[in-house]
C-alpha cells in the first residue's frame, strides 16, 4: 500500500499543514516557558486518554480516570475504564522514555506486549509426565486416559492467557495447525488472516517516508497509515499516542506529549472516517489545530488559576503546603480530601484546611465525597 502524497494533494493541503505546524510549535513554546507546564502536561494524559475513548464511540469521565487512577473509585470499574487508564499508563510510558523509543522495536514491543521470551509448551504435549503414584498406578492405568485430556485442557488453557497477557508473540500465537483449529473451532488461540507482527513491520516501514516530510504531515501519514492497517486488534488507540511520540521524537513538541485525541474528537466522525483521503488527512490536520489551540486555553486558565492561589500564599512561611498543594492542584483536573492527603503526607483534615485557605473551588456540589478542580 503507498502512503506517498502527490502534487496536487501537497498543494490543497499546504494552508492546513502551515496552520497545524504554527499553532503546534507556539503550543509547544507557551508550555517549555510556562510556570504551569509541568501541570498542564500532566493534565493532558488525562484528557487524551478519555479522548482517546470519546473517538472510540465510548464515554469515560474524566474525573472518574483521576480517581481510579489514585485507586479511589467511587464504584466499580467499568470495562470503559480499564482500558482508559491503560491508555494513561502507556502515555506515561512513552513520556518517561527516550524521544524515540516508542516508534523503536523494543518501544513497540513494550507497549503491544509482545516482547515476552518465555515459550510454552505445545498443546498436545502435556504440561509434565505422568508419574507413578504410590499405589503403582503408571501412565497405562484407567485414568491415565482421563488424566492426558486434563493436562492437554490446562496447557492449552495456559497457552491463551499466555496469548492474552502477552509471554507469547503475536507470530506464534497466529500458527494455528489444522488440528488445532479442529480442537479451537471459535478460534480463541489466534487468527491467521491477523498477524500483528506483520502489520506493525508493514506499519514500521512508513517511517523512513515520514522522516523525510514535515513532522506534522509525517504524523498525520503515520496515523492514517495506522486506521488503514490496523496492527492491533485490542490496542488501537496506541496510533494517537504513536502520532505524539514522533511528534517529540522530530523535536516539534519537546515540553509535553502532545494530546492529538484531544483534538481528535473535535473533528466530526463523518470527516474523521472519511473514503476520500485528502478529507481524512485535512481532519487530522484539522484535529492537530484545534487540540493545540485547545491547549493554548488550557494554558491560560491554568495561569490565572496559579496566580490566583499565589495571592493567597504570598508572604506565608517558607515550609508551608500551600505552595506544593498548588503543584498538585495544577496537575490533575481535580482533586479530593484523601488525594491531597496521600499527596502531602497530611492527615485528611488538614487537607480540607489547606485547601479551605488557598480558595479552590468545589466542583460536585456535595457535602460529603467532595472534590476540587480548575473550572
Amino acid at each position: 500500500m503507498c502512503y506517498d502524497i502527490d502534487g496536487a494533494m501537497l498543494q490543497t493541503l499546504l494552508p492546513s499543514i502551515a496552520a497545524a505546524e504554527d499553532a503546534v510549535a507556539r503550543l509547544d513554546e507557551r508550555v517549555l516557558r510556562s510556570p504551569v507546564g509541568g501541570g498542564f502536561a500532566e493534565r493532558s494524559h488525562f484528557f487524551d486518554a478519555a479522548g482517546a475513548l470519546w473517538v472510540a464511540g465510548e464515554l469515560v469521565h474524566v474525573e472518574d480516570l483521576v480517581l481510579h487512577d489514585a485507586h479511589m473509585d467511587s464504584r466499580a470499574p467499568t470495562h470503559e475504564l480499564t482500558i482508559a487508564h491503560s491508555v494513561l499508563r502507556a502515555r506515561r510510558r512513552i513520556w518517561t522514555g527516550e524521544p524515540s523509543w516508542a516508534l523503536g522495536v523494543s518501544g513497540l514491543a513494550t507497549l503491544t506486549a509482545t516482547g515476552g521470551e518465555g515459550k510454552v509448551p505445545d498443546a498436545k504435549s502435556p504440561a509434565a509426565p505422568v508419574e507413578i503414584d504410590e499405589e503403582g498406578e503408571d501412565e497405562d492405568g484407567p485414568l491415565a486416559a482421563e488424566m492426558a485430556e486434563i493436562d492437554a485442557l490446562l496447557a492449552r488453557s495456559q497457552k491463551l492467557l499466555d496469548i492474552h497477557t502477552g509471554k507469547t508473540p503475536a507470530s506464534e500465537s497466529a500458527a494455528v495447525t489444522p488440528a488445532r483449529r479442529n480442537e479451537d473451532p471459535l478460534g480463541l488461540l489466534g487468527d491467521d488472516e491477523w498477524d500483528e507482527e506483520q502489520r506493525l513491520a508493514e506499519w514500521r516501514s512508513v517511517l523512513p517516508l515520514t522522516d523525510s516530510l514535515p513532522p506534522v504531515l509525517g504524523a498525520i501519514i503515520l496515523f492514517e497509515a495506522w486506521e488503514r492497517i490496523e496492527p492491533l486488534r485490542r490496542q488501537h488507540w496506541l496510533g494517537g499516542l504513536l502520532v505524539a511520540s514522533h511528534l517529540r521524537a522530530r523535536g516539534k513538541v519537546v515540553s509535553h506529549l502532545f494530546s492529538f485525541y484531544g483534538g481528535l474528537k473535535l473533528v466530526r466522525h463523518e470527516r474523521r472516517r472519511a473514503r476520500d483521503r485528502a478529507t481524512r488527512l485535512q481532519a487530522f490536520l484539522e484535529a492537530m489545530h484545534l487540540g493545540a489551540a485547545a491547549g493554548l486555553k488550557e494554558i491560560d486558565r491554568l495561569s490565572l488559576a496559579r496566580t490566583q492561589m499565589e495571592l493567597r500564599f504570598r508572604g506565608r512561611r517558607s515550609n508551608s503546603s500551600l505552595p506544593e498543594l498548588a503543584d498538585f492542584i495544577l496537575s490533575r483536573p481535580m482533586v479530593s480530601a484523601a488525594m491531597i492527603a496521600r499527596h502531602l503526607r497530611i492527615t485528611p483534615r488538614g487537607a480540607l484546611n489547606l485547601v479551605n485557605e488557598i480558595g479552590i473551588r468545589e466542583i460536585t456540589g456535595r457535602g460529603r465525597y467532595r472534590a476540587w478542580g480548575i473550572i
